[in-house]
């Protein structure tokens, strides 16, 4: 990354860099509901509590840290709690005047999407007859209960029914989650272009916190929790909507992002085409310049252990060990985690040679393709359950990363960003599952987002300040955390104080009218997948107890006007993208 600083200036402005955090409290609706034992449910909506935790603890930090916290944050009386209570009462859309930190801010977003009336989902999910992926998966979710009372799963047959689950308010989640990132990528590039003033400022980054997560699903290959693609719907919108022509995906969740990298492959072969058939074909000589598709570098760090590749299947594990640079327009490269014994090691060693190679591909990428420009967007596919606390039967492996790579990779991100592309990342949830490996890696991931602004001690997410953080958030029999405790730290104090704000609409979950027993099955249907079914296998449920580990992580289009200052340009008609050997799923008639 150093020489790339050093052959392009950054394009970045002096100012101090705005951060956004979005939150979309339909995300909670997604829930399991075919039984009462969700004792193996990783995917679960509380997820975004513990995420939540680490933002207020970061923010707790960064006030910490530009000397904005008072001691006085100690000493909170009941009246304040009362206060902060009736403070939950006004979902105002930010946070911005319970926040001291200088350069964050909290969107509450309510921007959501039609799933079927949305140019940016249906160029990535569209069918060339018609939505016919999108229709279904709205009508799997509206006729999930009945589906379980009838046939004791609501997902269809062919389809991998331990890591995949609706219920009749799954569309509201998944189009929650898919309009607030297409919101934040709104605000990032408005807030980025050349000449561009807005007020309030708007974020020049952005973590958006949804679920469920999408890296695995492909054009109409839902797995792995994922039913959408949020992150390659964001990079389309970002094309669509603002005319983003090279975007960067940085993919950092445990699991290797399949169905993103088979999206991308797509695109960036439908590109190729147009680009050749421009270069080769005549032309008026009054027309005007044909227009291409994005061209898009697809990047992952991951397990090739882990699922989608730990049955050994061929296609996927060669899938994710590819690496290809130009040839036939694709810009792909995966790298797989490695055990490691000592911190120095994985920092001298595997951070800096192994992993860090990834932001250098990036960079060559853009350097052949035009170098720095305008028309660059940087997104990252941000799983935490690589961190070091992830669940053991989640990286059984041992492939892990320390907490601090959230901040560090982060922060050589937004470093690239800045001599790339304005500035401008837009970071969304992917996977994480334990409540500690996301309080502390979206604690470091927030951090690192703040870039070189703040003096960030990595001390502050190490075990014994995250065993103080988890018992000073502990929910009493209220749901809300402790204040008030007068031996408690000021950054403790303030992040329980912020947790109240932005934990508003916490609920518990709601029971369904009509239960089935638990499902005794533990291994995977291995039928051969119905006529058309094109969803790759998973691996075997644990036994009651433990956790689930073949899954991942995974995470405005019609963004209404209030959500959004971006003038929509004219319809572009979506494009139904050729199939390539890449695809996630397998052959129909591949042997079992």
């Amino acid at each position: 990354m150093a020489q790339a600083s050093e052959a392009h200036p950054s394009l970045s402005s002096k100012a101090a860099t705005h951060v956004g955090i979005y939150l979309q409290d339909d995300c909670l609706m997604h829930r399991f509901i075919r039984s009462r034992d969700t004792s193996s449910i990783v995917e679960r909506p509380e997820r975004l509590h513990a995420v939540k935790v680490g933002l207020a603890a970061a923010i707790a930090r960064i006030e910490e840290a530009e000397g904005s916290l008072k001691h006085s944050d100690v000493n909170v009386s009941v009246e304040d709690e009362l206060a902060a209570a009736l403070g939950k009462m006004n979902i105002a859309k930010t946070d911005s005047g319970l926040i001291r930190a200088r350069n964050v801010s909290v969107i509450r977003s309510t921007a959501t999407v039609d799933l079927l009336d949305h140019q940016a989902v249906k160029y990535v999910h569209g069918d060339i007859d018609g939505d016919v992926y999108l229709q279904n998966l709205k009508s799997w979710a509206r006729d999930s209960e009945e589906n379980i009372n009838k046939k004791g799963s609501e997902i269809p047959e062919g389809m991998p029914p331990l890591d995949l689950y609706l219920c009749p308010t799954s569309i509201d989640a998944i189009q929650g989650a898919i309009g607030a990132v297409c919101q934040a990528v709104d605000s990032v590039i408005v807030s980025t272009r050349t000449g561009a003033a807005t007020t309030p400022p708007q974020p020049q980054r952005a973590f958006v916190a949804v679920r469920p997560p999408g890296h695995h699903c492909g054009e109409d290959t839902p797995s792995g929790f994922c039913f959408v693609n949020n992150v390659a719907i964001g990079a389309a919108h970002a094309h669509l909507m603002h005319g983003i022509q090279r975007v960067v995906i940085l993919d950092i969740d445990l699991h290797h992002g399949n169905g993103t990298q088979s999206i991308i492959w797509q695109i960036n072969e439908e590109t190729y085409r147009q680009t050749l058939e421009s270069e080769y074909s005549p032309s008026e000589s009054n027309s005007p310049p044909s227009k291409h598709g994005p061209q898009i570098f697809y990047g992952s760090i991951h397990d090739v252990l882990s699922f989608p590749c730990e049955d050994g299947k061929m296609s996927l594990v060669q899938a994710a060990s590819t690496s290809i640079h130009g040839p036939h327009g694709q810009h792909i490269e995966n790298i797989h985690l490695q055990t490691y014994d000592s911190e120095p090691y994985f920092w001298d060693i595997l951070y800096k040679e192994r992993y860090s190679a990834l932001l250098r591909k990036a960079a060559e990428f853009l350097d052949s393709t035009g170098g720095p420009g305008d028309d660059v967007m940087v997104f990252i596919s941000c799983g935490f359950d690589a961190c070091e606390h992830e669940y053991p039967s989640m990286s059984r492996h041992n492939r892990k990363v320390p907490t601090s790579f959230y901040h560090r990779f982060t922060t050589d991100t937004c470093a690239f960003a800045n001599t790339y592309a304005h500035g401008r990342v837009v970071s969304v949830l992917e996977g994480g599952y334990s409540d500690r490996a996301l309080s502390s890696g979206s604690m470091a991931h927030l951090c690192g987002l703040m870039g070189d602004t703040i003096r960030v001690d990595e001390s502050w997410w190490n075990v014994e300040n995250l065993v103080k953080l988890e018992k000073a958030t502990k929910s009493r029999k209220s749901g809300r955390p402790s204040l008030g405790d007068p031996l408690a730290e000021a950054w403790l104090a303030r992040t329980s104080e912020l947790l109240l704000h932005l934990d508003v609409n916490r609920t518990q979950l709601q029971q369904s009218r009509h239960w089935v027993p638990p499902t005794s099955m533990t291994l995977r249907d291995r039928k051969k997948p119905s006529s058309g079914s094109s969803t790759p296998e998973v691996a075997r449920k644990p036994g009651k107890g433990t956790h689930t580990y073949a899954v991942s992580s995974g995470s405005s289009a019609s963004v209404s006007a209030s959500d959004s200052e971006t003038v929509s340009p004219p319809r572009v008609a979506a494009k139904k993208l050729p199939r390539v050997i890449l695809h996630v799923r397998p052959p129909t008639d591949a042997p079992q």
